[in-house]
């Protein structure tokens, strides 16, 4: 729905934001704006040039305005945005990088959504991301952390380090800006994200990652999963199974010398939803005697 205080512009730019999240709101995409000027105001700029490069290759290329209002368009770019700005030092062929990186996440997801019509069809998520982000990062080598004796502050604070994660930060306070976010926008999200979250520290802490668990680095998938998963109603089993794929999926791409990012969450609910088509599929064809 258009928000007459908005600008069109501003309002498909916030609502990328709030798309890496899985939600249309522009109020939790301006705390998730601010949540990153807070955690790591050196990535704002990348951020924001993400958003804006996806965007405007989307009113460019005339893709549906519905699904340009909608941030379908920005939400890869932002984090490329973030990534390139975390992970590359400044340069004059930086902006330009980010740039062509969020055009690019727009013209993949464009095409990914012409396909994926049907109501049962995978959803990208955040794949273009992920895609683009290996092909720049490359391998990368197994993280040291430094094993501490978790004490109840960095305990408690960890699921907000997890939700500040998903957008490359590590800090509590700006998960909890994203959170919330994500409470303004749909309560019961908040809440899935929080539970995700949490089950990721307490899962890891119980495999003795006591490090990595504190920085949220086990926390965002599972959160990301059951964000994604709890959009189906009276079946909180999904969101659940979708937690505990994110986190078993985790430790294989370390195995693999490929930085996570976000695809144990996108292979989790993959798996998930092909499950689900493949079983009412199987419900719906009659029954064949041998």
């Amino acid at each position: 729905m258009h928000n007459p205080t908005c600008p069109d512009w501003a309002e498909a730019l916030l609502n990328g934001f709030s798309q890496i999240f899985l939600q249309r709101q522009p109020l939790c995409g301006l705390l998730c704006l601010l949540a990153i000027l807070i955690g790591a105001p050196a990535l704002f700029g990348g951020a924001l040039l993400g958003g804006v490069a996806g965007l405007l290759t989307a009113q460019r290329r005339g893709y549906p305005k519905a699904e340009r209002q909608a941030g379908l368009y920005s939400y890869n770019g932002v984090l490329l945005g973030v990534l390139i700005s975390q992970h590359f030092a400044w340069s004059a062929l930086l902006p330009p990088l980010i740039l062509a990186c969020g055009g690019l996440s727009a013209m993949l997801t464009r095409q990914w959504l012409k396909h994926a019509t049907a109501a049962d069809d995978l959803p990208a998520y955040t794949a273009p991301f992920v895609g683009l982000g290996w092909l720049l990062l490359g391998s990368v080598p197994e993280n040291a952390f430094v094993l501490t004796e978790p004490d109840t502050l960095s305990a408690l604070s960890a699921p907000f380090t997890g939700l500040a994660q998903i957008m490359l930060l590590d800090q509590p306070v700006a998960g909890a800006l994203i959170a919330l976010g994500l409470l303004l926008a749909n309560r019961r999200a908040a809440l899935w994200a929080l539970i995700g979250a949490s089950c990721g520290v307490l899962l890891a802490l119980l495999m003795d990652e006591t490090g990595s668990a504190l920085l949220g680095l086990h926390s965002y998938n599972p959160a990301l999963a059951a964000l994604a998963l709890s959009q189906t109603r009276r079946q909180p089993w999904l969101p659940l199974l979708g937690i505990l794929l994110a986190v078993m999926l985790t430790p294989g791409f370390a195995a693999l010398h490929l930085p996570a990012l976000t695809a144990p969450f996108i292979l989790a609910c993959w798996l998930v939803r092909a499950s689900q088509r493949l079983l009412k599929a199987r419900v719906d064809s009659p029954y064949e005697s041998p």
